[in-house]
C-alpha cells in the first residue's frame, strides 16, 4: 500500500511538474505573441501542441501568429481546427481571418462560407457591410485584372526587399540583405530589426550599384517605407523608436514605429534628421507618402482613433515646414482590419494595401481617386497579376511612364520578399458622374430657349456629348467630374455662352444659361417685340394707362435698350375691330403715347422713342366689322410692336 501511495504521489509530482512547465511555456510564447514577435511564438505554441496540450485560446494564438507572418496555409489549418473543436469560443474575428487565410490559398468557395459566419456575427462591422452589398466583388476584380504586365528586379536576393520609392533616376528600398535576417514581421507594428534602406539606379542591371544609405539614415535597428520630395532635399522614412542607440518599448514591451524627416546637405549625404511631432512611444506611426504637391503627408497608424488594426490618415504639412493635426481618412478607406503602405500619384490616386477590403487573399493592392481631400469615391481592387493570394503591398506608381514597381512574398519569387516592376496597360477607371442641369433663357426677355443645345467640351476642344433644351428650356447632362469640362449653351440668332467645371466631387451642379441675342441678326424694320418673346401688353379696357402685367414685358424692351445705346424705336400700337375705326385709331395713339411715356420715365431718352397709333388698320386675320370671331381671335389683333429704327 504504501509503494502504491509513494508511485501516485511522484506520478503527481511528475504531472504536476509537466503542467508547470507547459504553463511556463505559454507564458513565453504569450509574451512573444503579444510583442508580436510571432515567429519565436510559433515556435513555442508548437512544442506545447506536441506536448498534447490544446486550448481554444492556444488555436486562436497559433493561428494568428502564422496569419500575420503571412503564413496562410498553415493559419487555414490551425483556424480549422478551432472552428471545429471549439466552436462556442470562436470570435468574428477568428471567422474573418479564417475566411482571408482561405482565400489566400485559393479555396474561395470554402472562404465565402466561412465569411458569411462571419457576416452573421457582427452586421455592424465595416467589413460585413462591405461583403453584403449587393456587390459581385470577384467579378469587379477579374474586370480590372490583366491591366499590368509584370518585369522583374534585378536586384532581389534571397533575403527580403520591399517598399520601393522614387528617387531621382531610380529607386530607395528596404531589405535585410547584409544580416540574413528575415524581415517578416514588417507588416504588424513590431516590424524586425536590421532592416536598412538601400538606393539604386533602376536603369542599370549591376548588382554593384545598390548603395546603403549613411549611417545618419541606417542604424542598428529597422528602417523602411520613405519617400523624397521631388527636387530630392527631403526625405520621410520609417524607423524602429529607438533613443541613444537603444530601443524604446511601450508599456506592452513593443517596440514601436517612427516617422523621422532627413534633409540631405550640399555634400549630398543625409542629414539633420527630426522626429515627427505627432509619433508616440504607445502607437506607431509609418509607411509615409507625399501628396503631389508635398503640402499633406499620407502615413499609416493604430493611434487613438483607429478603426481597426491600422488605418490611414493624412496630415498637412505647412509651409514653415511644421505640421497640422493628423486626419483619419474615414470608414469608406479604413476598415476594422488592415489598411497600410499609402502612395498618391500625380493625379490624386491613391493606392494602398488592405486586408479588409474584399481581396484575392492576404494583403491586396487598392487604389481609389482622391476628389478635393474627399476620400468616399469607390475603391478598386487593381486585380491580378498585381495582386495574388499572397501579399502584396508598397505599389508605387509613375502615371506619365506608366511604370511602377510593388511587393510581394508570393511563392515564385527568390526571397521572402521580392520586388516586382510593372507596366499598365489599361488604366483603372474610377466612375465620377456629375449631373448638370439647368435652364436656358434669353437674357434680356428671360423667356425659355426651347430646342437650345447645351454641349459638353472636354480641355482639348472635343464635344463629348450634347442635349437639347425641352419645352421648358431644360437639360440634364452628365460629365466626368474626375476631368475638367466646358458646358457651352448655343442657339441659333443668340452669342454662345459656356461655363468650365473643373474637377469636382461630383456633387450635382445647375448652370443656368441666359444667351444674348446676336445683334447681326435685328435689323430695321424688325420687330423687337417677337426677338424678345415678348407677352402681348395688355391695357384695361376702354383705357389706356400700362398695367403692372404689361409694365414686366416693357421693362424687357427697356433692358435691351440699355444693352445697346444706339437702338431707336418705334412703338406702334394696334386694336381690334370692336368700336368705331376713330376711337379705335385715337385709343391705339394713346396706347402707344403712354407705352413711350413709360420708357422715358425709366431714363431713355424721347429721341430714341416714336409712337403711332394704328387702330385696327392693319388687322392680322379677316376679324374685320361684322365678321364673328372668337375673343382669342381678337386678341391677335391687340397687339403692341416695337420696330427698329437704328
Amino acid at each position: 500500500m504504501k509503494h502504491k501511495v509513494k508511485f501516485l504521489i511522484i506520478t503527481l509530482i511528475a504531472f504536476c511538474g509537466i503542467a508547470i512547465g507547459q504553463e511556463r511555456l505559454i507564458q513565453k510564447g504569450n509574451e512573444k505573441f503579444e510583442s508580436y514577435s510571432f515567429s519565436p511564438a510559433i515556435d513555442i505554441y508548437k512544442k506545447v501542441l506536441e506536448k498534447g496540450y490544446v486550448s481554444a485560446d492556444l488555436l486562436q494564438k497559433l493561428g494568428n501568429s502564422y496569419y500575420y507572418n503571412a503564413d496562410y496555409k498553415e493559419a487555414a489549418g490551425i483556424y480549422k481546427q478551432l472552428v471545429s473543436d471549439y466552436t462556442s469560443d470562436v470570435t468574428a474575428e477568428d471567422y474573418f481571418k479564417y475566411a482571408q487565410a482561405l482565400k489566400s490559398i485559393g479555396e474561395y468557395d470554402t472562404s465565402k462560407s466561412i465569411m458569411n459566419k462571419f457576416i452573421e456575427e457582427t452586421k455592424k462591422d465595416g467589413r460585413a457591410s462591405a461583403f453584403t452589398e449587393d456587390r459581385d466583388f470577384m467579378s469587379e476584380i477579374e474586370e480590372n485584372s490583366g491591366r499590368y504586365t509584370l518585369g522583374s528586379f534585378e536586384y532581389n536576393s534571397p533575403y527580403s526587399e520591399f517598399a520601393p520609392s522614387f528617387f531621382r533616376e531610380g529607386l530607395i528600398f528596404s531589405s535585410d540583405r547584409d544580416t540574413g535576417n528575415f524581415a517578416r514581421y514588417r507588416h504588424t507594428w513590431n516590424a524586425k530589426d536590421f532592416l536598412d534602406l538601400y538606393e539604386v539606379n533602376a536603369d542599370s542591371s549591376s548588382i554593384e550599384n545598390v548603395k546603403k544609405l549613411g549611417e545618419n539614415v541606417n542604424t542598428r535597428y529597422h528602417e523602411s517605407t520613405s519617400v523624397v520630395t521631388k527636387d530630392g532635399k527631403t526625405m520621410y522614412f520609417t524607423r524602429n523608436n529607438s533613443e541613444k542607440r537603444k530601443t524604446v518599448k511601450d508599456n506592452k514591451g513593443i517596440v514601436r514605429l517612427k516617422i523621422l524627416r532627413a534633409q540631405m546637405n550640399e555634400e549630398g549625404i543625409w542629414g539633420e534628421i527630426e522626429e515627427l511631432p505627432f509619433n508616440s512611444d504607445s502607437y506607431s506611426v509609418a509607411n509615409p507618402a507625399l501628396s503631389p504637391d508635398e503640402k499633406t503627408l499620407f502615413f499609416a497608424s493604430d493611434m487613438p482613433g483607429t478603426l481597426g488594426a491600422s488605418d490611414l490618415f493624412m496630415v498637412s504639412i505647412n509651409q514653415d515646414g511644421t505640421f497640422g493635426t493628423p486626419v483619419n481618412l474615414g470608414s469608406n478607406i479604413n476598415t476594422e482590419a488592415r489598411e497600410t503602405f499609402p502612395f498618391v500619384t500625380s493625379e490624386e490616386i491613391l493606392y494602398f494595401s488592405s486586408d479588409g477590403h474584399p481581396g484575392l487573399g492576404g494583403l491586396d493592392v487598392f487604389a481609389t481617386k482622391i476628389l478635393r481631400q474627399d476620400f468616399s469615391g469607390k475603391v478598386l481592387n487593381v486585380g491580378d497579376p498585381v495582386n495574388g493570394q499572397s501579399d502584396d503591398f508598397t505599389f508605387i506608381f509613375n502615371e506619365e511612364l506608366r511604370t511602377g514597381y510593388f511587393a510581394s512574398n508570393r511563392e515564385e519569387g527568390l526571397g521572402y520578399d521580392d520586388i516586382y516592376s510593372f507596366t499598365e496597360t489599361k488604366p483603372l477607371t474610377f466612375d465620377c458622374l456629375q449631373k448638370v442641369t439647368g435652364t436656358v433663357r434669353d437674357k434680356i426677355s428671360n423667356e425659355v430657349l426651347v430646342g437650345a443645345t447645351v454641349k459638353v467640351i472636354d480641355e482639348n476642344n472635343v464635344e463629348l456629348l450634347s442635349a437639347i433644351t425641352d419645352s421648358d428650356g431644360n437639360y440634364n447632362l452628365e460629365l466626368d467630374c474626375n476631368k475638367g469640362n466646358f458646358v457651352r449653351a448655343l442657339m441659333e440668332g443668340y452669342v454662345p455662352f459656356e461655363e468650365y467645371i473643373g474637377v469636382s466631387d461630383g456633387k450635382p451642379k445647375i448652370i443656368d444659361f441666359y444667351l444674348e441675342r446676336d445683334r447681326i441678326t435685328a435689323g430695321f424694320g424688325d420687330d423687337l417685340a417677337k426677338l424678345l418673346q415678348l407677352s402681348t401688353i395688355y391695357f384695361d379696357f376702354d383705357k389706356y394707362n400700362i398695367r403692372k402685367d404689361s409694365e414686366v414685358e416693357i421693362e424687357k424692351v427697356i433692358a435691351a435698350m440699355e444693352k445697346y445705346p444706339s437702338l431707336k424705336l418705334k412703338v406702334n400700337a394696334h386694336t381690334d375691330s370692336r368700336g368705331t375705326e376713330e376711337y379705335n385709331l385715337w385709343l391705339s395713339q394713346k396706347r402707344a403715347e403712354s407705352t413711350v411715356n413709360y420708357m422715358i420715365g425709366k431714363g431713355i431718352s424721347s429721341s430714341r422713342l416714336v409712337s403711332e397709333g394704328f387702330g385696327e388698320t392693319k388687322l392680322l386675320n379677316e376679324c374685320e366689322d361684322g365678321v364673328k370671331c372668337s375673343a382669342a381671335q381678337h386678341d391677335r389683333n391687340r397687339r403692341s410692336e416695337f420696330i427698329i429704327l437704328e
